[in-house]
C-alpha cells in the first residue's frame, strides 16, 4: 500500500498523513531502540512522525529520518514530524528557545507541526518534571492564549510549517478560537482515543471548527507505570473487537487502528516491534462495514488509560470536563 497517498488537508492547506509512527518509549527501553525503530517504520513507509520533547527521543528520531534522507529512501518533504512543547515551556518567551532547542537535537530546520503537549504548565527550567521535596510536581501559572501567540510567532518564523494542541478539551479550545487577534487557528488537538475512549462529542466539535482529530493510545496503551491507569480492562481484548476482527480476518489491533480512520481522525501506532509496525501498514487493505463502525462506537465507556493525574489540581486539567 502506497501511504503517501493517504493525507487529510489542514484548515492552514499543509496536509498531513492518516496513519503516524509514535516514537515515546517507556523508561525502560534504550533511547537507541528509537532509532532502529523510526528507520524501520520510514523503510516500510510510514511518513508522519509523532515525537516530543518530553519523550527524550528527539536526536534518535532525528538521526533515523537523515539517515532515511541521506540514503535516497525520502526527501525532506515526503517526511510531515510533529514535535510538542513540554509544560515547563509554556511561558511564552519560553516557546521559540525550546522548538530551537528540539531542532538543534533533531538536526533539522523546521517541524511541520508543532503542539502544546498539555494544558497545564509547570515550574519553568531544566527538570522536565520540577518536584518539590514531598515529590508533587511544581506548577506553575500561564495565560495559554499568550502561550499561543508564541507559537503564531514560531510559524511566522518558518521554525514549524503547522501549529495546534494536544490534550485540550472543548472549552480551551474554544478560548483559543475565541482570542481576539487569532492569526492562525489550531489546525488540530491530539488526544487519547480509541474503542473505549471514541471521544465522539469532542471529534464533533473539532469537525464542525476544521480542526483535525489525532488519536493517541489508540489500542488501548502500553501500560506504562507511572502514567497510565494499571486496573483497566484491555481494549484489544475486548470480545466486540475481536469478533469484528475475526470476521474481517484482520488483528483487533488493525481494526481499531481502520476504526479511526473512517470516521475521519488520524491516527498514530506506537510500537517497536518491526512486526507490528510493518503489520499496521495493512490498515488500508481492508474495509469496515457500517455495521461494524456502529458496533465499535457501542462499546466506548468512557476509559482513560492515561489520566496525566499530576495536573489534576490546575485550574487548566484538561479532563475535569466531560469532552
Amino acid at each position: 500500500m502506497d501511504l503517501k497517498s493517504q493525507k487529510v488537508k489542514l484548515n492552514d492547506g499543509h496536509f498531513i498523513p492518516v496513519l503516524g509512527f509514535g516514537t515515546a518509549a517507556p523508561e525502560e527501553v534504550p533511547r537507541s531502540e528509537a532509532l532502529e525503530a523510526t528507520k524501520f517504520a520510514i523503510e516500510v513507509g510510514f511518513r508522519h512522525i509523532d515525537c516530543a520533547r518530553v519523550y527524550q527521543t528527539e536526536e534518535q528520531v532525528g538521526q533515523a529520518i537523515r539517515s532515511k534522507i541521506a540514503d535516497g529512501t525520502v526527501k525532506r518533504e515526503d517526511i510531515f514530524y510533529t514535535s510538542k512543547l513540554w509544560c515547563t515551556f509554556l511561558r511564552p518567551d519560553l516557546v521559540q528557545p525550546a522548538l530551537e532547542k528540539s531542532l538543534k537535537d533533531l538536526q533539522l530546520d523546521y517541524v511541520d507541526l508543532y503542539l502544546i503537549h498539555f494544558p497545564v504548565a509547570m515550574k519553568p527550567g531544566e527538570e522536565l518534571l520540577p518536584k518539590d521535596e514531598n515529590g508533587k510536581i511544581i506548577l506553575d501559572s500561564v495565560d495559554l492564549c499568550r502561550t499561543w501567540e508564541a507559537l503564531e510567532k514560531c510559524k511566522d518564523a518558518g521554525l514549524t510549517k503547522s501549529i495546534g494542541v494536544s490534550n485540550f478539551n472543548h472549552k480551551q479550545l474554544e478560548k483559543i478560537l475565541n482570542k481576539p487577534g487569532l492569526k492562525y487557528k489550531p489546525v488540530c488537538n491530539q488526544v487519547e482515543c480509541h474503542p473505549y475512549l471514541n471521544q465522539s462529542k469532542l471529534l464533533d466539535f473539532c469537525k464542525s471548527r476544521d480542526i483535525v482529530l489525532v488519536a493517541y493510545s489508540a489500542l488501548g496503551s502500553q501500560r506504562i507505570k507511572g502514567w497510565v491507569n494499571q486496573n483497566h480492562p484491555v481494549l484489544l481484548e475486548d470480545p466486540v473487537l475481536c469478533a469484528i476482527a475475526k470476521k474481517n480476518k484482520q488483528t483487533p489491533a488493525l481494526v481499531a487502528l481502520r476504526y479511526q480512520i473512517q470516521r475521519g481522525v488520524v491516527v498514530l501506532i506506537k510500537s517497536f516491534n518491526k512486526k507490528r509496525i510493518k503489520e499496521n501498514i495493512q490498515v488500508f487493505d481492508f474495509e469496515l462495514s457500517p455495521e461494524d463502525m456502529k458496533a465499535i462506537d457501542d462499546i466506548h465507556r468512557n476509559i482513560r488509560y492515561n489520566e496525566i493525574l499530576f495536573g489534576v489540581d490546575h485550574p487548566d486539567y484538561p479532563f475535569s470536563e466531560e469532552y
